[in-house]
């Protein structure tokens, strides 16, 4: 069955509106988490997304904004798709989205590390990140948790202005 959207908005604008449930300073699209939007024959708005790590718990709550959203702009039917491969990686983040991170206090990540093909090399010491504070700029920061308020940040702490923030670790 064939149906007909009750909108003249581009669904692909609508989804780049979304914001990320957990960074809501950031849409999908600012985190490069929004892969692609399309329109099928049968009218169906497709969306795929990629989650930022395996075991990411904010994907249904995506999910569920993308539908809402576009559900909300007229288009009733609506098909959002997880894409595993390639895998998410932080320097997917735009221009914008770091610096959308860095005005709400969380340093954004440098670049990823370089992905290889094959096996996984093992490491077995301890990952040595770096962030530049997002309030004073200062380089003098110390990781005070390896995880913060979620999985995919850590904490860390300014040792020239003494505030903590949240630091997005590179993958």
């Amino acid at each position: 069955m064939v149906t007909t959207p009750t909108s003249t908005a581009d669904p692909r604008g609508v989804a780049e509106s979304v914001t990320d449930p957990e960074l809501p300073m950031v849409t999908l699209a600012d985190l490069g988490v929004l892969r692609d939007v399309r329109t099928e024959d049968d009218g169906t708005v497709v969306v795929e997304i990629t989650p930022t790590y395996s075991g990411c718990p904010a994907m249904g709550v995506m999910r569920a904004d993308l539908v809402h959203a576009l559900h909300r702009a007229g288009f009733p039917d609506v098909d959002v798709r997880t894409v595993l491969a390639p895998a998410w990686s932080t320097d997917w983040i735009s221009a914008e989205g770091r610096r959308k991170l860095a005005a709400g206090g969380i340093a954004p990540p440098g670049p990823a590390p370089e992905r290889t093909t094959g096996p996984v090399p093992l490491s077995l010491g301890p990952t040595r990140r770096t962030a530049s504070c997002p309030l004073c700029g200062s380089p003098d920061t110390v990781e005070q948790s390896e995880f913060s308020a979620t999985a995919c940040k850590a904490l860390r702490r300014c040792r020239a202005c003494g505030e903590p923030f949240e630091h997005v670790k590179e993958i």
